[in-house]
């Protein structure tokens, strides 16, 4: 990846101009059977068109916090990508009270109304299918980011210094997600190519490293099972194999 990455935003953007082929993320629910399977372009695709949700319609911008209240999934992964693009910083399981505005799920989706800002809710499903119908006191995202640009310019630049992300109590920006995600890529052993298997949640660094920001920085990809207790031994050895997976952490 490109040295000069400062942001996680930065890091997509060069996976984008290396080999936006390649997958970058493919999750499994274990509990609907969903496997989805995102190539680069089409990840940053949604991060774009997220990140322009993000800035244009909800009017956020940099030092905005969102309270991201989502498992770990590749539409957690995407807002995630999309708060560092615009600059907002993303407060992994934070308090809705406290925050500009908020992305919840079906299971935190009563916890989100305390937001007095945007709400916006996920419903999960696969095929990111939207609500039957919006829930009270939200925007259903599904129905909204399909009509965003593919493209993105954030409105000023992002400090790489300036808070990005939340999680465990621990503030960082983007400049040290990036420094120990490739720190974090380097002891997991990851290279060009690799395929880490993270059956880890999203709720400490550990999990967000692992699925997402080090198979980034080192320019592999992750396969992110969420729900992976359902399955078997067997059924996760066999996994391994189809999906060329080279390290696992679950």
């Amino acid at each position: 990846m490109n040295a000069s990455d400062r942001t996680p935003a930065d890091l997509l953007r060069s996976a984008l101009a290396a080999d936006p082929a390649r997958p970058l993320v493919t999750f499994y629910d274990d509990a609907t059977g969903e496997r989805v399977e995102l190539s680069v372009a089409t990840f940053a695709n949604w991060v774009a068109k997220t990140a322009n949700l993000l800035q244009g319609e909800l009017s956020a911008e940099p030092g905005d916090r969102l309270a991201l209240l989502l498992p770990a999934h590749w539409q957690t992964a995407v807002w995630l990508l999309a708060c560092s693009s615009v600059g907002v910083t993303a407060e992994v399981g934070g308090d809705p009270a406290a925050a500009d505005l908020v992305v919840a799920g079906p299971d935190t989706l009563e916890a989100g109304l305390a937001c007095s800002g945007e709400r916006i809710a996920l419903s999960l499903a696969p095929l990111g299918r939207r609500f039957p119908a919006a829930p009270a006191g939200y925007a259903d995202y599904a129905v909204e980011v399909p009509s965003q640009g593919d493209r993105f310019a954030p409105f000023v630049p992002v400090d790489p210094g300036a808070p990005a992300l939340v999680v465990d109590g621990t503030e960082r920006g983007g400049a040290q997600i990036v420094e120990q995600a490739r720190a974090d890529a380097e002891a997991l052993g990851l290279t060009p190519g690799t395929r880490l298997l993270s059956g880890l949640g999203y709720g400490d660094w550990k999990g967000l490293s692992t699925g997402l920001y080090a198979p980034l920085a080192a320019g592999g990809s992750v396969v992110l099972c969420r729900n992976l207790d359902q399955l078997t031994p067997e059924s996760l050895a066999k996994r391994v194999e189809s999906e060329r997976v080279a390290t696992t952490a679950v």
